[in-house]
């Protein structure tokens, strides 16, 4: 009766027959892989055995499928669980002002006899500027208020208008919009202009992480510079 040789089956053969199916589960492949095992040592040529070497070798590789696989289901759920941790992170800035790059800020009508409110808002910057402007605009394109802040350091810097034009009159409550220019020595520097707004939900898409602010904006997490 003649003997088939199976003995060219070689180890690496045999792990990757046994992991080539994609849905196939770590149990089916370590039951596939042992039947091809068996195959192989019932069928070898009895002139040419199996060495111990290449047993132990297949075993190994075997193993370390195995483990892979392992590592990459653990993988996939710590991935899972920090996705669901910074949705529930990102939920508790619900009803919270948050600080994010923006140029829009607003006034509201005074009670009679008081001073309008502040509107805070911030500048933030890669390095140190020793002079820095703020022009405040309105709907109409034209500046009611030109804020000279002197020098400022590396990072976000906390600014506040008064709610007053150039001439010291209130101005009309509305919305608003200001420009930065910021410059050191005659260089100019970068500014980013960051205004607050309140987080009104938080949504989670193919981009990740996004916040819906109240302000009809939507940022990211890593948008956010500070909350309060």
């Amino acid at each position: 009766m003649a003997i088939s040789d199976t003995s060219s089956i070689t180890g690496l053969n045999a792990a990757t027959a046994a992991s080539s199916a994609g849905n196939t589960s770590e149990v089916d492949s370590e039951q596939r892989f042992l039947k091809l095992l068996v195959t192989q040592l019932n069928n070898q040529d009895p002139l040419n055995p199996m060495e111990n070497a290449e047993l132990t070798s297949q075993l190994a590789q075997m193993s370390t499928v195995s483990g892979i696989e392992r590592l990459n289901a653990a993988l996939s759920g710590l991935v899972n669980q920090t996705g669901t941790n910074q949705v529930l992170q990102a939920a508790s800035l619900i009803g919270y002002n948050v600080l994010s790059p923006g140029n829009t800020i607003g006034t509201t009508e005074p009670k009679a006899g008081e001073e309008p409110a502040a509107v805070p808002f911030a500048v933030q910057l890669p390095g140190t500027a020793g002079n820095v402007e703020v022009k405040i605009v309105n709907a109409a394109g034209n500046t009611v208020r030109t804020m000279s802040l002197g020098s400022m350091t590396e990072g976000v810097n906390a600014v506040s208008w008064d709610g007053k034009a150039d001439d010291g009159t209130v101005a009309a409550p509305g919305s608003y919009t200001f420009t930065v220019s910021a410059s050191n020595n005659g260089t100019d520097v970068k500014a980013t202009s960051l205004v607050f707004s309140q987080v009104a939900a938080v949504k989670q898409g193919a981009d990740g992480i996004t916040l819906e602010l109240m302000s009809g904006n939507s940022i990211g997490l890593a948008d956010v510079r500070m909350f309060l």
